[in-house]
């Protein structure tokens, strides 16, 4: 492997520069619609468009997140936004929708698709279906282990991407229900609301608290450059940077810490890292750093419980405190206008430092070993640690970084100024090349141009994205050409560079009719129960599904990560709850699948899928309209299935309490919820303390649902 692309989050077009002039070859970001990240500033249609046309000029690609799940009476405004993202040159598409994956690839072929994190897809036979669905790339489960990662690209023809910086789910993307279950926001909908950031107290099953620290979901920032060395030798495609949401400095520094280190790797085997800008990076944002469940960290390494936000660098140390007025020590520079935190066992206060005193006169500036005294308004204890959660010096230093606009694309000029032929300027970078014409050169003795008058005209190209490497001039002698000539042909050089710049990312725009082959599945009405329990198990189920392999005649559940299915009997019948699950031929699929539309529930019936449990974020109206568009559409009647009374499972964890907290039963929010924990498949599950329940139960099956599932889970 001779590159490995560096994918960098864009929030707004402020990060846009700072991702380009970090290095990056690609960057991801979101228009106002379908994207995973709601509260980014994200861009404007009309945004959209200029980022991709200025990325482009930089050969820097640009995806764009369309990675929520898609309701019914969302498609025709989805698939619209689809197509006006396609003709204005986007790169890729990152979804998370199956249906609307499978709906977008027939109706657009041309359009790359990447497959999001979102969709779940952690093991071979996930990413085999993945693949048939026409995705190029797969962005895989951050919990994703190494040797998953390698057999995936070697048996696959998938590109892929690992992120490799910034915030980490506690759960499995795309398997987390918490923020539904506590609110109106989803993360399946963009609207996640950070539930895993929030305190909790852990539990035993007499109620004893375990945990000291509050924050027992909170994780770490992911920090994979000491291991780069891993993610390229197995043949990762591209490291994802997280930080949508993040400041330009962020972005600026995470990206050119990531390019330089890789690129550092490729050229010498060599993990070298920029101390200064990784220190830099950090005083920016770090909640500390773990090397993730993808290289092995283990759960006491990857959680910090003390604190759920940012925690800067250390700077320094209060000494003394009193009547409101503090003195610290120093450890590090600090400047006017930083932003502090000061910390100390439950106990915690920030602040901006406009002003602070050393030997009791005002500075703006204080270094490594000084004394300052400052005004606060609150009660600070001594001993507390203060942190710098963000340098002005940075933050100004990156915006001049961005002002200035510092990278650059290197072209060669060769003009051709020949006596009785038109004045020839050809301009090229490395991959393309244009040619203009001028006029004829007059004959001249006494005013005839020189070759460094061309010269110092051709080289003055200030204010645009490209840089002289060389510049050749083949000029005849006694020739006089007006500086203005030679100026207008750079610039029309310049413009026409420009527009071939851009086209070499057009992709030919092509719209077919999207079709698919469907079972006719009706099927009779019935009741369905998922239990562990022979208990509970009468004669009003038609249908019983279990964990317990004990309980004949049953329909086997199978986890929600499964590294392989290689060891699964292919004679038997299945509840499956993600993609992989897809490759036994006897399959039900589970609510996790997250089906929200039509298109997904004829793409796992083409597949083989014998009934489908939708998702449990749909409302009855959602349901309606799913039924009533497909029987319209397909002109067959859908299996289908849903949730009428469970605890849901709110998260699947690779993060285990058991490995920290001795006998682990509850997480307890601020409001005395307790919700249960539970071990199993390898897994933490935390399932929600209150009954999902439908009060119109019946009436699902007067829309044609066939199937009404009772769970009994504790």
């Amino acid at each position: 492997m001779d590159k490995i692309e560096v994918l960098a989050p864009v929030g707004n077009m402020e990060a846009l520069y700072a991702a380009i002039e970090g290095g990056a070859d690609a960057v991801y970001l979101a228009g106002k619609m379908f994207g995973a990240r709601a509260f980014a500033n994200n861009f404007t249609n009309e945004e959209l468009i200029d980022a991709i046309n200025y990325a482009h000029l930089y050969d820097v690609k640009v995806y764009v997140t369309c990675n929520i799940l898609i309701l019914e009476r969302e498609v025709k405004e989805f698939l619209k936004y689809i197509e006006f993202l396609h003709k204005n040159q986007v790169d890729a598409v990152i979804m998370q929708d199956l249906g609307m994956i499978d709906l977008v690839h027939k109706t657009f072929p041309n359009l790359e698709i990447h497959a999001s994190t979102q969709a779940h897809i952690h093991n071979l036979e996930g990413a085999k279906i993945i693949e048939k669905l026409g995705v190029k790339r797969v962005v895989l489960a951050r919990e994703t282990p190494l040797q998953i990662i390698k057999k995936i690209k070697e048996e696959t023809n998938l590109e892929i991407e690992v992120f490799a910086h910034g915030a980490l789910c506690a759960s499995y993307s795309g398997m987390c229900l918490f923020a539904r279950s506590i609110g109106p926001r989803s993360g399946n909908r963009g609207t996640c609301s950070g539930c895993c950031r929030l305190p909790y107290d852990i539990l035993d099953k007499d109620s004893n608290i375990l945990n000291q620290d509050k924050y027992p979901l909170s994780m770490k920032d992911l920090n994979t450059l000491e291991y780069l060395d891993k993610l390229i030798e197995i043949g990762v495609d591209s490291l994802k940077i997280e930080g949508r949401m993040k400041s330009p400095s962020y972005v600026y520094y995470a990206t050119k810490l990531y390019k330089e280190t890789s690129n550092n790797y490729l050229k010498t085997k060599k993990i070298i890292i920029n101390k200064d800008d990784l220190f830099n990076l950090n005083n920016v944002f770090n909640r500390m750093y773990t090397k993730g469940f993808m290289l092995g960290e283990e759960s006491k390494n990857i959680t910090n419980p003390k604190y759920p936000n940012n925690q800067g660098v250390l700077v320094g140390k209060v000494i003394k405190s009193n009547n409101q007025i503090i003195t610290i020590k120093l450890n590090n520079d600090i400047e006017i206008h930083d932003g502090l935190r000061i910390i100390n066992d439950n106990f915690e206060y920030g602040l901006v430092l406009n002003e602070f005193r050393v030997n009791d006169k005002k500075v703006k500036e204080a270094r490594i070993g000084d004394i300052i005294t400052l005004k606060v308004n609150k009660n600070i204890p001594i001993n507390s640690k203060v942190l710098r959660t963000s340098s002005n010096k940075i933050i100004e230093s990156v915006n001049n970084i961005i002002k200035n606009k510092n990278r650059k694309i290197l072209i060669n000029e060769e003009i051709s100024i020949l006596k009785d032929k038109e004045i020839e300027l050809i301009v090229g970078d490395s991959n393309s090349k244009v040619k203009v014409k001028g006029i004829i050169p007059e004959v001249s003795i006494s005013r005839s141009i020189t070759s460094t008058d061309v010269k110092d005209k051709l080289k003055k190209i200030q204010n645009t994205i490209y840089e002289i490497n060389d510049i050749k001039v083949n000029l005849d002698d006694n020739l006089f050409v007006p500086i203005s000539v030679i100026n207008n042909l750079k610039r029309e050089a310049l413009d026409l560079l420009t527009r071939e710049r851009l086209k070499k990312f057009n992709k030919e725009f092509i719209k077919k009719d999207y079709t698919i082959q469907v079972p006719d599945l009706d099927d009779t009405e019935a009741y369905t129960i998922f239990t562990n329990n022979k208990k509970d198990i009468d004669g009003r189920y038609k249908f019983v599904y279990t964990e317990n392999k004990d309980i004949k005649y049953s329909i086997l559940k199978l986890p929600k990560v499964m590294d392989s299915y290689d060891n699964i009997d292919r004679n038997k019948i299945y509840l499956v709850g993600e993609l992989g699950g897809l490759v036994l031929p006897r399959v039900i699929t589970d609510y996790s699948l997250n089906v929200t539309n039509s298109y997904t529930v004829a793409l796992l019936h083409s597949l083989g899928v014998r009934r489908v449990t939708l998702s449990v974020e749909l409302t009855f109206n959602d349901v309606d309209l799913l039924i009533k568009n497909y029987k319209e559409r397909y002109k067959k009647y859908p299996n289908l299935e849903i949730i009428g009374e469970t605890n849901l499972e709110l998260m699947v964890l690779k993060l285990d309490f058991r490995d920290i907290y001795q006998n682990p039963k509850y997480l307890k929010d601020r409001f005395n919820n307790k919700y249960p924990i539970v071990f199993k498949n390898n897994l933490m599950y935390i399932y929600d303390y209150k009954k999902y329940n439908l009060d119109n139960k019946d009436e699902y099956f007067e829309l044609g649902v066939m199937c009404v599932r009772y769970e009994k889970i504790f």
